[in-house]
């Protein structure tokens, strides 16, 4: 990416090797400063110098997202970016690998889109680092390895899996030693055991002709093992398995099905250390980091296990240079634990979604099995029942990001606003029904706690915390404040709509007090009085003006955001300055989808009938954590069930702003506290008004003046279009400081 004065964008000579996406970089060169915001792949470099004048951008850079941005990495010097910076037009050139992403990418810079970081397509794995094929490495390939092979993750695999895997395998050893005839399956088994104790450098390997066959289709090609490793960086396994005919002078074998030691095998000895491998996959697997360990297990157990005992050969590191034969590499682990694997996905999802679904299956079975509690407890169902929302809301975002890129304009925008709010909404309704049926006022208390609870988070959390993570990589940090003047805008439109009923309600309506005694013991002296609050019932108040004022506010918050679509996607689309060529296609033609369309909206409808099963749980047993003595009800709702539903979008926040990307950072909450003002509140109000559940458009005073100073605030650090740690940590404060007020606040009425 190159800036200049006259607002043209430049594109910069390609360098000598393909560059990988951000986050592989980040692997591999311990998280370097990336100049180029949101480059989305390796292999889609600008072509030249060239330059494309705005005037013909379209023509000449296809799907190339051109946006108003300068960044603090692009300036060429201090001078140049001192003052308004917005007076410099620079432009900022992103390049994606297909059409698809290009889309994607788009979607994250419209307004009322959510924001997704993750890539919606497979990225070409030729073309990626090794640090990155390594993690999705099958660990079956063999190459030079110079470093050291004691390290912590490896003396930490000994003691946490590679004694007792071990262990099982020399008392399976014996037992098929027993048998007698499965002693060859006995050897195999002692051999594995020292091999599982200290797998790291050792490798295992398929006895046979590989090679062989090879040379007899090529046979100028080199047959000799030592000379194939030494002059080779990795030896790559087989493509396929096929038969080798045996050599002139080797006995004929019996098939490995015709054999009784092989039935022995699978019923004696199969079978425990197929519990054994089972669990080390699953308890490797959920730490995460010990992926590779789980990897080694799982390809044991479909491969290793299965094949005849004379056929698997397990060599130390200093055997390998000394084989005179020929073999396959079958497994082959230099590390039990790697660091990155954090970012790994499974078919786009990240492992740590992916780790938390099962959670869905729990919450549910112990939910509506265990309807007596014998097995687990209100607290335990409840925590596991917000838990499961979590990768809930992931897949929901996935699916989401899903269709609108692959998608027009229209459908995106209809998908967004229907599936957008649909984890929070779910809750909501499930919570109100909930509480009508159980005449449970104290839930619609903290229903409301949570819409202001995912208000003041989305407007002062997830900036801070961006702010804070961004700013500690890249000291400042620039985004467009024209832009992000328009969310702010709209959060002052949506903040004060929403609290208009409250503001009239306290203007125009009876103090009524429950009692009220004499502090000087006589008639003459002051009063104090207790649970005070204004009357709406009393009169006709409530039904004659506050009631239509909900209404009126309700119908027009839709309004503003749909005029504040067409502000900024139609009208005024250069503030952003947004632009995708069309033509060829700087990426794959034929780019494949981790997600089409139909599965991504059956996905999305599946999460959302789990979603809503999982909230009817977590209200169910809410009622004793809402009964705790020392804890408002206020701060749970503010807290637990306003932000657990929002984890994703702290993460694609703090992913953008990791990458220097503030802009969208800022634009991941601001968008939510939006939806939440003028999507999710209207139609909780349409809902009551179809099934009246008691939900009263009115908040207490504890969310009005804690919503309007954090839109003040907010609006007033934004206004300079620069962002470094210190400002991101007030917000943070000031989050916690309301937080603190809620968690010493006195319980709402009904509570």
């Amino acid at each position: 990416m190159s800036v200049s004065p006259d607002g043209s964008s430049r594109r910069r000579r390609p360098a000598d090797h393909p560059r990988d996406p951000p986050w592989e970089h980040d692997a591999e060169a311990g998280y370097k400063d990336e100049q180029i915001h949101d480059r989305l792949s390796a292999d889609q470099q600008l072509n030249s110098t060239d330059s494309c004048p705005p005037s013909t951008l379209h023509s000449v850079c296809p799907t190339l997202c051109s946006t108003k941005y300068m960044s603090a990495h692009t300036c060429l010097s201090h001078n140049v970016c001192d003052g308004s910076w917005e007076e410099i037009p620079g432009k900022r050139t992103i390049t994606a690998e297909n059409e698809v992403e290009a889309n994607k990418l788009v979607n994250n810079y419209r307004f009322g889109f959510r924001k997704w970081k993750s890539h919606v397509t497979e990225r070409p794995f030729a073309d990626r680092s090794e640090v990155v094929k390594e993690l999705y490495s099958e660990l079956n390939i063999i190459k030079p390895h110079s470093g050291h092979l004691i390290t912590f993750g490896n003396v930490v695999y000994v003691f946490l899996f590679g004694w007792w895997v071990s262990l099982a395998y020399f008392l399976v050893g014996i037992l098929m030693f027993v048998t007698v005839t499965g002693a060859p399956y006995g050897k195999l088994c002692w051999k594995l055991s020292c091999y599982f104790l200290w797998p790291f450098g050792s490798s295992i390997h398929e006895i046979g002709n590989t090679l062989r066959r090879c040379c007899d289709q090529a046979p100028d090609c080199e047959c000799n093992i030592d000379r194939v490793e030494e002059s080779s960086t990795v030896l790559l396994p087989s493509p396929t398995e096929v038969l080798a005919p045996e050599m002139p002078d080797q006995p004929l074998r019996t098939p490995y099905w015709h054999r009784f030691s092989t039935y022995v095998w699978l019923l004696l000895g199969y079978p425990p250390l197929v519990i054994i491998h089972v669990l080390a996959c699953f308890f490797s697997w959920i730490l995460v980091i010990t992926i590779p360990v789980s990897k080694m297990n799982a390809r044991t157990l479909r491969i290793i296990l299965l094949l005849p005992p004379e056929d698997v050969s397990v060599f130390i590191y200093s055997q390998r240079k000394h084989q005179d034969y020929e073999t396959r590499a079958l497994l082959c682990c230099y590390h039990a634990a790697n660091w990155y694997y954090y970012k790994y996905t499974v078919d786009g999802i990240n492992v740590f979604a992916v780790n938390l679904l099962p959670l869905v299956i729990v919450s549910l079975v112990i939910g509506y099995v265990d309807k007596e509690n014998l097995f687990a407890s209100s607290d335990v169902k409840f925590a596991i029942a917000i838990s499961s929302i979590i990768p809930l809301s992931y897949y929901i975002g996935m699916g989401i990001a899903s269709i609108s890129a692959q998608s027009n304009f229209a459908v995106g925008a209809v998908v967004n606003a229907t599936f957008g709010s649909i984890t929070e909404l779910t809750f909501y309704i499930t919570a109100l029904l909930r509480g009508h049926k159980a005449a449970n006022p104290c839930l619609q208390e903290v229903v409301k706690a949570a819409l202001t609870g995912t208000l003041l988070g989305c407007i002062l959390f997830i900036p801070g915390i961006c702010m804070i993570i961004g700013g500690l990589r890249h000291s400042e940090q620039r985004f467009n404040s024209r832009s992000t003047g328009v969310s702010s805008a709209l959060l002052f439109i949506s903040v004060g709509g929403v609290f208009a009923p409250t503001l009239f309600s306290k203007a125009y309506g009876n103090l009524v007090c429950d009692a009220c005694n004499s502090s000087g013991g006589n008639s003459s002296g002051s009063f104090v009085c207790h649970n005070c609050h204004y009357d709406l019932n009393n009169g006709t108040l409530f039904h004659s003006h506050v009631e239509p004022l909900v209404y009126t506010v309700s119908a027009l918050l839709p309004v503003a955001y749909i005029i504040g679509l067409i502000f900024t996607l139609k009208t005024h689309s250069h503030i952003y300055n947004i632009h995708v060529g069309e033509g060829q296609v700087t990426g794959n033609h034929g780019a494949v989808v981790h997600w089409s369309r139909w599965r991504s909206l059956v996905i999305l409808i599946m999460a959302t009938v789990l979603m809503s099963a999982c909230a009817d749980l977590a209200t169910e047993h809410i009622q004793p954590i809402l009964n705790q003595p020392n804890m408002s009800q206020y701060f749970i709702g503010v807290t637990v069930l306003a932000m657990v539903p929002e984890i994703p979008e702290i993460v694609n926040g703090i992913q953008f702003a990791l990458q220097n990307n503030i802009s969208l950072s800022l634009e991941v909450g601001s968008c939510i506290a939006v939806q939440v003002c003028m999507l999710q509140i209207p139609i909780l109000v349409l809902f009551n008004a179809f099934y009246d559940v008691g939900f009263v458009l009115l908040f207490s005073d504890l969310h009005l003046w804690a919503s309007i100073f954090s839109v003040v605030l907010v609006n007033y650090i934004f206004m300079d279009g620069k962002s470094d740690y210190f400002q991101g940590t007030a917000l943070v404060v000031v989050y916690f400081i309301l937080l603190a007020l809620y968690y010493f606040a006195p319980s709402p009425a009904g509570c």
